[in-house]
């Protein structure tokens, strides 16, 4: 017997790993025609038309190993038994276990896992946006359809799951391809176009996707999907044996949080942005990361200053150098290890070594002397007595560098006191924006409006750095007439939105003191 549940996968690192992988796929194989046992001969018939032949002998001991891990049950086979010594002879037919069979459908998720592509799915999006008319239509519809409504929901959710998985295992390798890990410079170069042309498709597909499924959510919860979730959940519990409250419970709020985390997904909150949003700004920045990947390998390949490449030539030619002394003058000649002839010398040492050169690898016994100045050997020194070569003084520099940070800090600090009033205001009501206001606004509005689904949504968003808070309202009008801005640089256009901006700190203070 097992000594632990996960002795199931002692086959894998066994030294006949592949007879027992080979004999459990006949296991496996019968269990999905939904036969139960599997007699030696059949397995042994299974094993002749596969990669694994074995005799009877090595098949029998695999089955019984197979029986003390836990992975298959042997119960007596008393079938076609004629006379006493076929009785009393070992006999028997063997099944999967539980453990056994819960092994097996995990190295099949596991295989199939490893060989699943990632990808982008526009087409998921797609199935994720009609099975969602489909559920809002069937809430709505009085009464409403739950066993409909189970089936929908349980191909939403697998539809969803895979959307989710395949992107993140995309995003995954498409990092490992900006990183330039397990792909070559030639593969990567004409992968680079393709690659550019699907993210930014994908990129125009989730954000329609993502407004339209977002105005189904809100659709959804009008109509009382938290209700069908519930019915659902009844539903999926009605065939068990002996279903209780706990397990009631348990599976509405299972199917509560998939709805919670769907509507996460594609919908953002405050201070929150979307995993939909999330993805998708993933996907943009990794545009420009692979295009700066791109310019440096073709930047390597042309300009050929690669130390690292260089490093490894160099190993190569001590590799393939032919003797020991070869080797000693690479050396020499890579990292410039010569003798030493540093020391300042006379012109008719200059022209005496001129006429008749001394080797580099000369012994300093044996070399001609090496006539110095007059001034070294006297003094010990070369330089000429006198005071030091003067530093030059960069305050001067330093302090208008400071006063240059201090005045753009202050001209921010006085744009963040005007805007931050928490004062709601038209756009058309800001009057004449300096160049620093204006920066420091039209940043503002730029994280505020990224965050709309709909025209007709009430966006909250956060400044880059945090500090402030602005709260994007569409025109108290709803006209889509524009309003201009007049800033020190020129004039801005734009929707005459309704904007509340407040300081961070304040607003949290607020929050949490109520």
């Amino acid at each position: 017997m097992p000594q632990s549940p996960y002795d199931v996968f002692a086959h894998l690192t066994a030294e006949r790993a592949p007879l027992y992988r080979t004999v459990l796929q006949a296991f496996v194989r019968v269990r999905e025609r939904f036969a139960l046992h599997l007699r030696p001969g059949d397995v042994e018939r299974f094993l002749a038309g596969s990669a694994e032949p074995s005799d009877a002998a090595a098949l029998g001991s695999a089955l019984a190993q197979l029986v003390e891990w836990g992975n298959l049950e042997a119960h007596p086979d008393t079938a076609d038994v004629t006379t006493v010594e076929d009785f009393y002879r070992p006999r028997h037919l063997y099944q999967l276990t539980h453990a056994g069979e819960a092994a097996e459908r995990a190295l099949a998720f596991f295989d199939r896992t490893l060989q699943e592509r990632g990808e982008l799915q526009t087409v998921a999006l797609a199935d994720v946006r009609v099975l969602l008319e489909e559920l809002a239509a069937i809430a709505e519809a009085q009464p409403a359809d739950e066993g409909k409504a189970h089936r929908v929901l349980l191909a939403l959710r697998e539809r969803f799951d895979e959307l989710v998985t395949r992107a993140q295992a995309f995003m995954g390798s498409l990092q490992r391809t900006i990183d330039l890990h397990g792909m070559s410079v030639d593969t990567l170069l004409a992968y680079k176009g393709s690659l550019i042309d699907y993210l930014e498709r994908f990129i125009g597909e989730l954000v329609l996707a993502t407004a339209d499924i977002a105005a189904l959510l809100d659709r959804l919860e009008r109509a009382g999907v938290r209700a069908l979730l519930a019915a659902v959940a009844a539903r999926e519990v009605a065939d068990a044996l002996a279903a209780t409250d706990q397990d009631r419970e348990a599976a509405e709020a299972a199917w509560v949080g998939r709805w919670e985390g769907l509507g996460s997904w594609f919908v953002g909150r405050a201070g929150a942005p979307s995993q939909s949003e999330i993805l998708r700004q993933r996907a943009r920045s990794a545009i420009p990361a692979l295009l700066s990947a791109v310019a440096s390998l073709n930047d390597r390949r042309v300009a050929r200053s690669d130390r690292a490449a260089d490093l490894r030539a160099l190993a190569v030619w001590f590799a393939v150098a032919p003797s020991d002394g070869d080797a000693h003058r690479l050396w020499r000649a890579a990292f410039a290890l010569s003798p030493a002839r540093h020391l300042a010398v006379d012109d008719d040492t200059l022209a005496a070594r001129d006429t008749a050169p001394v080797p580099a690898h000369a012994s300093w016994l044996e070399a001609s002397p090496i006539g110095i100045s007059p001034r070294l050997r006297e003094s010990g020194r070369w330089t000429r007595p006198g005071p030091p070569s003067r530093v030059i003084d960069r305050s001067a520099e330093r302090a208008m560098l400071a006063r240059l940070a201090e005045e753009e800090t202050a001209q921010i600090e006085a744009a963040r006191r005007r805007f931050a009033t928490g004062r709601r205001l038209r756009l058309s009501d800001l009057g004449l924006l300096g160049r620093a206001e204006f920066d420091l606004f039209l940043d503002l509005l730029g994280e505020a409006i990224a965050g709309r689904v709909r025209a007709t949504d009430v966006v909250e968003a956060t400044s880059s750095d945090g500090s402030l808070l602005i709260r994007l309202e569409p025109p108290a009008d709803d006209s889509e007439e524009t309003t201009s801005i007049e800033t020190e640089i020129g004039w801005f256009r734009a929707p005459d939105f309704v904007v509340t901006i407040s300081d961070a700190a304040e607003a949290s203070e607020l929050a949490a003191a109520s």
